[in-house]
């Protein structure tokens, strides 16, 4: 790749200087925003530069973003650090390394389970094991891992399961006595200019390893470059050129349809994909894209239902637009692709209405029935200075300032959804407000439609994404 320049970021250059059309690019943004709805940044790199760069307002370079299983990459890259370093083999023995977690009898397939099975989500598991580990044993989820039963041979059943990457995690930790974060710090974060990387914990104390890492998506696009350059990063050797290939290459089938970028196999920690590309992705939209023929990586981060959809439009538009030679420069062309990504924005709910009830209820608290969302009350408070909703949960207490057609930042101390948030608020009716919520460090937006009739409150509340339910309604009283 080329040199980093000296403030530590990664190069820049126009896109024609390295073979892809300014137009392309445009072409890509604008059926983004046609058919999706919820990307939140995109970096796009080829030949080891930044040729195109965006942020849908108010999401923000320096913001991290939850990777969710992108992290599972990062993960495997550790423990290709540790086979390098001698600390074991692909090919040990899981139940090797947990000799006080072990079931009283140790079935044949569980003895047989290998550090490659779990790599390649090939454990044998029926299905996947995390949600079943963490129920029979919520604070040892190694031990609770341990005593499921594997029902196929490992290396012959593909399932998705994160549990097996938390099991990799657990390795780390019990070989080095590092969690996983404290390991990669000066073997691949520092020397990728990775800064200030968090990475959720277990009840046991282990990081989650198969999913809760967070970082930039420059710094996506950094780990996607040294992966494209084979395990070098300016001219430094961080992970071995051999670990790279095996990584990346088919471990094992996981499907036939041609079409699906789902089904074209699976590496360590690593999803092979079509056009000879390989990625790894994270849930709603948070994706490394490394296609080596091309010398090219994408990172995008997002908050989106379909994770196929963005993966079209890359083969539709950018894929055919990667030519082998420079591209004449068209200042034209770069002027408006840099217009259309210095402009791209996520817009608040626009217009509203005024509402004589929003002095009356100013300062009033409601009382919420018991609900999933495990939400205690909702406070409101309208005045000259400025909207704001106050939200009790057992986090404790959370004031979120709403704007007026404008995205209002704030934070709060939540676990749930990380700290910072930008809101906006608006009357849709005299006795309806609603607010939108945009979790800006996670795919979360959540939208609550507040009706108040007297001492009720109704609350539709709808998230865009979720592993579950994405709405559900809740009903409070004012607090006397």
């Amino acid at each position: 790749m080329a040199l980093m320049p000296a403030d530590n970021r990664l190069p820049r250059s126009t896109p024609e200087a390295q073979g892809v059309s300014s137009a392309a690019i445009r072409a890509f943004v604008e059926a983004v925003e046609q058919n999706i709805h919820e990307l939140h940044s995109f970096m796009l790199l080829r030949h080891g530069y930044v040729i195109a760069e965006g942020w849908w307002s108010p999401y923000r370079p320096e913001y991290p973003h939850s990777l969710f299983s992108l992290s599972k990459s990062f993960t495997a890259t550790a423990i290709g650090l540790a086979v390098n370093e001698g600390r074991l083999t692909v090919d040990d023995r899981v139940v090797s390394f947990f000799p006080d977690d072990l079931p009283a009898e140790i079935g044949e397939n569980l003895a047989a389970m290998r550090v490659r099975d779990l790599l390649s989500m090939s454990t044998g598991h029926d299905k996947d094991a995390t949600g079943r580990a963490q129920e029979r044993q919520p604070v040892n989820w190694v031990k609770g891992f341990l005593e499921l039963p594997v029902e196929h041979a490992p290396g012959t059943h593909f399932v998705y399961n994160s549990a097996a990457t938390y099991m990799l995690s657990a390795i780390i930790q019990k070989l080095t006595g590092l969690k996983l974060l404290d390991y990669l710090q000066p073997r691949l974060f520092k020397p990728l200019g990775i800064q200030n990387p968090t990475w959720e914990t277990s009840p046991q104390g282990i990081n989650t390893g198969g999913w809760g890492l967070s970082v930039t998506t420059e710094d996506i696009a950094r780990f996607g470059q040294m992966y494209v350059d084979k395990g070098l990063w300016c001219g430094q050797r961080l992970v071995p050129g051999a670990w790279i290939a095996e990584a990346t290459s088919r471990q094992i089938s996981n499907g036939s349809k041609e079409d699906s970028d789902w089904e074209q196999g699976y590496g360590y920690q690593f999803w092979r994909c079509r056009h000879s590309a390989y990625r790894g992705d994270g849930a709603f939209g948070q994706y490394c894209v490394v296609m080596p023929d091309q010398d090219a990586v994408l990172a995008v981060t997002g908050g989106l239902g379909d994770m196929q959809a963005p993966l079209n439009l890359v083969w539709d538009h950018l894929l055919p637009a990667m030519n082998g030679a420079r591209l004449p420069e068209s200042s034209a062309a770069h002027d408006d692709l840099s217009r259309k990504l210095s402009g791209l924005s996520l817009l608040p709910p626009q217009g509203g209405v005024a509402s004589p009830l929003a002095k009356r209820v100013s300062g009033q608290t409601f009382v919420l029935e018991p609900n999933d969302q495990k939400i205690e009350s909702l406070a409101f408070d309208f005045s000259e200075a400025g909207d704001s909703i106050t939200l009790r949960d057992a986090d404790g207490e959370h004031r979120i300032a709403c704007g007026r057609g404008t995205w209002k930042e704030g934070a709060v101390s939540t676990t749930k959804s990380g700290s910072r948030v930008f809101a906006s608020g608006l009357w849709t009716s005299e006795d309806t407000f609603a607010a939108t919520l945009r979790w800006i460090e996670t795919p979360f937006v959540v939208a609550y439609t507040c009706r108040i009739e007297d001492d009720r409150l109704a609350v539709d509340a709808n998230v865009n994404v979720s592993f579950g339910a994405t709405s559900a309604a809740l009903v409070g009283h004012r607090q006397r």
